[in-house]
C-alpha cells in the first residue's frame, strides 16, 4: 500500500514545488511595450460571413486611420472554427502602442472623429452593423499584455 502512495505524495510535492517558486520580472520574463485590447463575440454561425463584411466596412477604416496616427500598430481579426453558444467565435484584436494611447485627448478624439465621418458617414456606419444585435453577442473585453520569456 506504501509503495502506491510513493509516486502520488512524491507528485504532489514537485507539484508544490514548482508553483511556490515565483517568476521575476526582467528576469523570466518582460512585458512588451503597448496593450492589446482583445473583444471576444459570439456571433451566429450563419451570420460569420455578414459579420466580417460589416467589421471590413466599419472597423478596417478606423483601425487604419489610429494606425495612421500612431495610436496602434496592428489589429487583426480571428474566427474560430467550430461553434460553441455563448463562446467566442470572433475575436477583434487591436494593439495600442501604449497605455497612453488609451487616455483621452480631446482635440485628438474628436480630430479623429471628423476624419472617420469625412471617409464614413454615420449612416454609413448605422447600415454597415445594422442587425447585430439579432446576431452578435459580446462575451468579453479586456486588456493583454504580452509578455517574452528569458532563454
Amino acid at each position: 500500500m506504501i509503495r502506491n502512495l510513493v509516486p502520488g505524495v512524491l507528485g504532489a510535492l514537485a507539484l508544490c514545488v514548482a508553483t511556490t517558486a515565483s517568476a521575476e520580472q526582467y528576469v523570466d520574463y518582460t512585458p512588451e511595450s503597448g496593450v492589446w485590447d482583445i473583444n471576444a463575440i459570439d456571433v451566429d454561425p450563419n451570420h460569420i460571413d455578414d459579420y466580417l463584411v460589416g467589421l471590413k466596412k466599419s472597423q478596417v477604416p478606423f483601425f487604419e486611420i489610429l494606425k495612421k496616427r500612431g495610436m496602434i500598430d496592428a489589429y487583426k481579426f480571428v474566427v474560430r472554427n467550430g461553434y460553441a453558444k455563448n463562446s467566442p467565435s470572433v475575436l477583434i484584436m487591436v494593439h495600442y502602442t501604449s497605455m497612453a494611447a488609451l487616455a483621452p485627448d480631446k482635440a485628438r478624439d474628436q480630430a479623429i472623429e471628423k476624419e472617420v465621418r469625412a471617409g464614413f458617414s454615420k449612416e454609413q456606419g448605422e447600415a454597415a452593423v445594422a442587425g447585430y444585435e439579432k446576431y452578435r453577442t459580446f462575451i468579453d473585453n479586456g486588456q493583454w499584455t504580452e509578455v517574452t520569456m528569458t532563454k
